[in-house]
């Protein structure tokens, strides 16, 4: 939640514009996404590695899933804890790179409209 923070108290010091604030937050943290995609497009070779963060059993729990909910389940890519994972077993899957960047900047954004709506009072 480190940049969600962030991005409250930018919104209310009113350093910048709102809209700024919200493109800048969000083309950071789509950049972090597909930097996760690259990484998940060559992790797999290292699967069996001891030093390796996670064991087959779960990297192939994670591919059964994205293989059951497919590119829409990137719409979950802002919620902390699973996002992350989510971008690279997207990479790992082959998630072609157009798609995968559309379906996270529209979870992304949205994350940080609403965060900006709330702190800002939006309705």
């Amino acid at each position: 939640m480190g940049s969600e923070a962030a991005l409250v108290g930018l919104l209310l010091a009113e350093a910048h514009a709102a809209w700024v604030l919200i493109a800048v937050a969000s083309i950071g943290n789509v950049a972090g996404s597909a930097v996760n995609w690259g990484l998940g497009r060559s992790i797999e070779r290292f699967r069996d590695r001891r030093w390796f963060p996670a064991d087959a059993a779960s990297l192939d729990r994670a591919q059964a899933w994205y293989r059951r909910w497919g590119r829409w389940s990137l719409l979950l890519s802002w919620v902390p804890v699973i996002g992350d994972p989510l971008t690279v077993i997207a990479g790992v899957m082959r998630e072609a790179f157009v798609p995968f960047l559309l379906v996270v900047a529209i979870a992304k954004v949205g994350r940080y409209l609403v965060v900006a709506g709330i702190t800002l009072g939006w309705s």
